[in-house]
C-alpha cells in the first residue's frame, strides 16, 4: 500500500476547509441527495462527500456504506486531492500497487472500483471528493458518468459556499447589533443627559427676563435672551426626535385589532392645537389587524406637522383608506403651506430641514415616518395636489402580512 503524499499546499487547503464549518456536522439532505444520485447515475452500490482533514477522511454523506471517517492514510480521496484538475479512477484496486493491499480492499467495505472528483474551492485547494466505490471492479466508467460526477461536485461545492456564506452574513449580522445597540444606548445616554443643562440654560434666561427686566427693558438684551431660549426650543426639540427616532427602529412589532377612525380620533386629541382643526375621515371605519404603537406614532408625527406648521385659520386634514389583496394604503392632506417640490427628494433625510422658519424643525419627523412604515413593509410618497396650490398629500401603505 502507498501512502498518500501531503499537498504541497496543505496549510492553505486545511484553513479552507475549516472555513465552511463543515466538519462533524449532522446529516443534510442537500448531500444526501446528490450521493444518492451520483451512485444512481454511476450504477455504484456506494457514494460519498469526503472531506480530508490532518488526520482522516470524514464523510459528510455516506450513501451505501454506514462508515462516518477512515484514518486519512488508507484514504483513496487523500490520492485524489493531489490531481485537483482530474478524477481519480481505479478500476481494479487488486490491480493497483497504490491500494491492493489497502485494508479498505481487503476487508471492510471491499474496495475495487473507485472514482473520485475533487471538491475545489474558487481558489483552487481541492478540501475532499465526491466519490463513487463498487464492490467490483469496473472497466468502463463513462465519458457522461465522468462528466456528471464532476458536475455534482461542483453543486456539492456550491452547497459549501452557499453555508459559508450564510455563517460570515450571521456573524456580521450578529456584529452589527452589537454595534447598533451599543450606538442605540450611546445615543439615548447622550440624549438624555443633554437635557439637564438645557433646562438649567432655560430656567437662567426665565429667571433674568423676570427678575431683571427693569434693567434692560430699553436694550437688545431681551431678543438676546429670546434667541437663547429659541435654540434651546430647538436642542430640546432634536434631542427627543433622537430618542423617539431610536425607540421606534429598535422596538419590537406587536400586532393587534383596532378601528382606524377610532385611533386616528383618539391621536389627534392627544395633539396640542391652538389653532381649529378639522379632521375628515374617508372609509376609515374599519377595523385592521396591525401594530398599533406604530400606527399611533405616524399618525402623532403627520398631525404634528400639519399642526406645528399651519398657515391657515382652520387646519383641514383628510384621511382616507383602501385596501388590495397585500397592504393597508392611505392618503393624508391637509391645507397648510406644503412643502416645495425642490425639496422632495429631501423630506424623508434625517435632519434635513425644508427651509422653514420653525424653531423646532428638526428634520427628523418624517424621516422617523418613512423608517417606522418601511420598518412595516410599507412605502410613503408625497404627491401633486391636484388644482390645490397649498398642503402636503402622503401616500403611504402597511403590508398585511408581516413575518
Amino acid at each position: 500500500m502507498v501512502k498518500p503524499e501531503i499537498p504541497l499546499n496543505e496549510s492553505q487547503r486545511l484553513k479552507a476547509l475549516k472555513s465552511f464549518n463543515i466538519l462533524d456536522t449532522l446529516k443534510e439532505q442537500e448531500y444526501d441527495a446528490i450521493t444518492r444520485i451520483a451512485a444512481d447515475i454511476c450504477n455504484t452500490p456506494m457514494a460519498l462527500v469526503s472531506l480530508i482533514d490532518e488526520e482522516r477522511q470524514w464523510f459528510k454523506s455516506h450513501h451505501g456504506i454506514d462508515a462516518t471517517e477512515t484514518p486519512r492514510d488508507l484514504a483513496f480521496c487523500a490520492h485524489a486531492i493531489n490531481s485537483p484538475d482530474s478524477i481519480l479512477l481505479v478500476n481494479d484496486a487488486h490491480k493497483d500497487a497504490r491500494f491492493k493491499d489497502n485494508p479498505l480492499v481487503t476487508g471492510g467495505p471491499q474496495v475495487q472500483f473507485y472514482a473520485g472528483a475533487p471538491l475545489n474551492t474558487k481558489d483552487g485547494e481541492s478540501i475532499g471528493t465526491l466519490c463513487v466505490i463498487d464492490t467490483k471492479p469496473r472497466l468502463e466508467f463513462t465519458e457522461r458518468q465522468q462528466s456528471c460526477l464532476k458536475d455534482l461536485a461542483n453543486q456539492v461545492m456550491a452547497q459549501l459556499e452557499l453555508r459559508r456564506q450564510n455563517i460570515q452574513q450571521k456573524i456580521i449580522n450578529e456584529e452589527l447589533s452589537i454595534k447598533n445597540n451599543q450606538l442605540k444606548h450611546l445615543s439615548y445616554r447622550l440624549a438624555h443627559d443633554m437635557k439637564t443643562p438645557l433646562l438649567g440654560i432655560s430656567s437662567v434666561v426665565g429667571f433674568i427676563k423676570e427678575d431683571y427686566s427693569d434693567f434692560f427693558k430699553d436694550t437688545e438684551i431681551p431678543n438676546f435672551l429670546d434667541i437663547i431660549n429659541n435654540r434651546v426650543e430647538y436642542m430640546e426639540s432634536l434631542i427627543n426626535g433622537i430618542i423617539n427616532y431610536n425607540a421606534i427602529t429598535n422596538a419590537d412589532i406587536a400586532l393587534i385589532d383596532f378601528d382606524i377612525s377610532e385611533e386616528i380620533t383618539r391621536t389627534l386629541n392627544k395633539q396640542l392645537s391652538e389653532t381649529p382643526v378639522n379632521l375628515q375621515l374617508e372609509n376609515c371605519n374599519h377595523t385592521i389587524h396591525h401594530s398599533l404603537n406604530s400606527f399611533h406614532q405616524i399618525f402623532r408625527d403627520l398631525l404634528s406637522n400639519s399642526i406645528k406648521f399651519s398657515d391657515k385659520p382652520t387646519i383641514d386634514i383628510s384621511v382616507s383608506f383602501s385596501e388590495d389583496d397585500d397592504y393597508y394604503n392611505f392618503d393624508y392632506v391637509d391645507n397648510g403651506p406644503g412643502i416645495s417640490e425642490k425639496y422632495w427628494n429631501k423630506i424623508f433625510v434625517l435632519f434635513e430641514k425644508l427651509g422653514t422658519e420653525n424653531a423646532t424643525d428638526t428634520g427628523i419627523g418624517l424621516t422617523t415616518i418613512k423608517v417606522l412604515i418601511e420598518k412595516l413593509g410599507g412605502i410613503i410618497t408625497i404627491e401633486k395636489r391636484l388644482n390645490l396650490k397649498t398642503g402636503v398629500h402622503f401616500k403611504f401603505t402597511l403590508a398585511k402580512n408581516l413575518s
